[in-house]
C-alpha cells in the first residue's frame, strides 16, 4: 500500500517515540520486581508475607503487582533485558498512540502536541509497573470518548474487563474509576444546562449517557475483588497517597522542580495550553477541560502524575490549537516524490531505532554501575561475610535481585511495607543522629552498604567497632565482629 505524506508522518512520528521510550534500565524497585516475578513463577504462588528482608520477614505484604511482576520476569527469561526494554518502549508508544487517536489536527498539529506531550512525561518512563498503568489509562480515555463520539453503550462493557486486568497489574486501576465518575460528572452538569434552557433533548441524552456511565462504574467496582488481595485492594491506593514518609523522602512523590532541564517540556506544555485555550474560539470538551485541571492539579504534586495529566493535556492543546490553524492540502506531487523517498526514509528511521537499541543496551552496564553498588556486591559474593545487612534503601531491589535468599535486606523500594514509622526510623540511622549504634545492634546488624558521602559513613569510619571491608567511589561497606 503507497503512504501519504500524512500517514508517513504518523509513521515517522510513532517510531520517533518508540527511539525516545528505549533506554537503560535504571529503576530502583524494577530489581525487586523481577525477583518477585520468579518467587510467584518458580512456587507458583503469590506471596502474602515478605520474604525479602529480615526485618520485616513473615509480615502480611500486599503484592498488587503480582502480575506486572510475572510478566517481567517471563520476557527476563525469554530475551533478557533487551526484551524488556522493547516490550516496555512498546507499551509507552501505544499508549502515546492512543493519545494521538483521541486527539483533534490529526496529523501535523495533533502530532506536535503529541510530541510535546511526550517530552514532557519522558522523566517518568521506563521498564517498571507504571508504564501498564499509562497504556490502560490512556485505554479508558480513548473508550470514554469513543462512547461520546457513537453513543453506543457497548463500547463501555469493555471497562469492567481492563479493570479486572488493570487491578492485578497496578494498584492504578483507581484512576479507571476516577475517570469514569469524571465523564458521569460531566453528564450531570450537561443535564443542569440542558434542564435551565428548557433543552429536552439535551436532558434525554444526559441521561442516557449517564446512565451508561453509572451502570459501568458500578461493574466496575465489584471488579476490583477480582484480585488474590479482594477488597484490600480498595483501601490500598489511597493508604500509599496518605503516607508522609512517601511524601517526603521518595523522589518521584515530589513536585516537578521546573529549575531542572528535564522537566521544562512539562511547563512549555502547560503555557501551550493556557495559550492555546486563551487564544482559541472552539469550545472547550467539558471532560477534557475537568481532567486536565483535575489531574493537573496531581501532576504539580507529585511528578510520578505527570504522565496522566498528559493524556488529559495533549487532545485538550491539539483541539484549541486546530482550531487556531487552517488544515491545507497537500502538495501536488508529493505523492509522486513519496514513491521513492518515503521507502528511504523509512528505512533510515528503523536504522536510526536500531542504532538506538543498540546504544541503550551498551549503556546499561554503565547504567547499572553508576545506580547500583556493582562491584559492592561482586565483593561480597565472593567473600560472603556473615550477619544482617543494612543498606541504602534505593540499594535494596538490587541486592535482593543479586543476594536473595543469602543475605535478606534491611530496607527496600517497598514503603508501603515498612510503614512510615520504620523509615524514620531507617532514616534516623542513615543520618548518624544519636542514638543510631544501638538501633543497628538492636537490629544485629553486622554489615553496612552505604554511599561513602553518607553521615552513617562518617560515624562508621570513626567508630573503633567498625571496619572497611570494600570501598569504591560508589559505595562502602563495614562489617562489625
Amino acid at each position: 500500500m503507497r503512504l501519504s505524506v500524512r500517514r508517513f508522518f504518523v509513521l515517522l512520528l510513532l517510531l520517533g517515540l518508540l527511539a525516545m521510550t528505549l533506554r537503560p534500565v535504571a529503576d530502583p524497585d524494577f530489581w525487586w520486581h523481577l525477583r518477585s516475578g520468579q518467587q510467584i513463577v518458580e512456587t507458583g504462588g503469590i506471596p502474602r508475607t515478605d520474604p525479602f528482608s529480615f526485618t520485616y520477614a513473615g509480615r502480611p505484604w500486599i503484592a498488587h503487582e503480582w502480575l506486572s511482576e510475572v510478566i517481567l520476569f517471563g520476557l527476563y527469561q525469554w530475551g533478557g533485558l533487551p526484551l524488556l526494554i522493547l516490550t516496555f518502549g512498546l507499551i509507552i508508544t501505544a499508549a502515546f498512540g492512543l493519545v494521538y487517536l483521541r486527539s483533534a489536527g490529526r496529523p501535523y498539529i495533533a502530532g506536535f502536541a503529541l510530541l510535546l506531550g511526550a517530552l514532557a512525561t519522558a522523566p517518568t518512563w521506563g521498564v517498571r509497573p507504571q508504564m501498564f498503568s499509562l497504556l490502560l489509562g490512556s485505554l479508558f480515555l480513548f473508550l470514554l470518548d469513543r462512547f461520546q463520539e457513537t453513543d453506543r453503550p457497548g463500547i463501555l462493557i469493555q471497562l469492567p474487563l481492563v479493570t479486572v486486568l488493570w487491578v492485578n497489574l497496578h494498584a492504578g486501576y483507581a484512576l479507571g474509576i476516577f475517570l469514569i465518575g469524571a465523564y458521569a460528572a460531566v453528564q450531570a452538569i450537561r443535564f443542569v444546562q440542558a434542564a435551565r434552557t428548557q433543552d429536552e433533548s439535551g436532558k434525554k441524552k444526559a441521561i442516557r449517557r449517564g446512565g451508561w456511565l453509572g451502570l459501568s462504574l458500578t461493574a466496575c467496582l465489584p471488579a476490583v475483588l477480582l484480585n488474590p488481595n479482594g477488597a484490600r485492594l480498595y483501601t490500598y491506593p489511597f493508604e500509599t497517597l496518605a503516607s508522609p514518609s512517601m511524601q517526603m523522602f521518595i523522589q518521584e512523590w515530589a513536585s516537578p522542580d521546573f529549575h531542572l532541564t528535564e522537566w521544562q517540556p512539562l511547563l512549555w506544555l502547560i503555557l501551550a495550553v493556557l495559550a492555546a485555550g486563551s487564544l482559541a474560539r472552539k469550545p472547550v470538551e467539558p471532560a477534557h477541560l475537568l481532567l486536565t485541571l483535575a489531574l493537573g492539579y496531581f501532576a504539580l504534586r507529585s511528578m510520578r502524575n505527570v504522565s496522566l495529566f498528559v493524556l488529559a493535556a495533549v487532545p485538550l492543546l491539539a483541539a484549541q490549537a486546530a482550531s487556531l490553524v487552517r488544515d491545507r492540502p497537500e502538495v501536488r506531487g508529493a505523492d509522486r516524490l513519496g514513491r521513492w523517498l518515503h521507502p528511504l526514509l523509512l528505512i533510515l528511521a528503523l536504522l536510526a531505532v536500531g542504532l538506538r537499541f543498540a546504544s541503550v543496551l551498551r549503556e546499561q552496564p554503565l547504567s547499572e554501575r553508576q545506580s547500583f553498588p556493582v562491584q559492592a556486591v561482586d565483593w561480597i559474593e565472593r567473600n560472603r561475610p556473615a550477619g544482617n545487612l543494612y543498606n541504602t534503601y534505593g540499594w535494596g531491589g538490587y541486592l535482593i535481585w543479586r543476594l536473595y535468599p543469602a543475605y535478606p535486606v534491611y530496607i527496600d523500594g517497598r514503603a508501603d511495607l515498612y510503614g512510615d514509622e520504620f523509615i524514620f526510623d531507617y532514616l534516623a540511622i542513615y543520618r548518624a543522629e544519636p542514638g543510631w549504634e544501638t538501633a543497628l545492634e538492636a537490629a544485629d546488624v553486622h554489615l553496612v552498604l552505604i554511599e561513602p558521602q553518607a553521615p552513617l559513613a562518617l560515624a562508621l569510619s570513626a567508630s573503633d567497632n567498625w571496619q572497611v571491608q570494600y570501598s569504591d567511589e560508589m559505595s562502602i561497606l563495614f562489617t562489625r565482629p
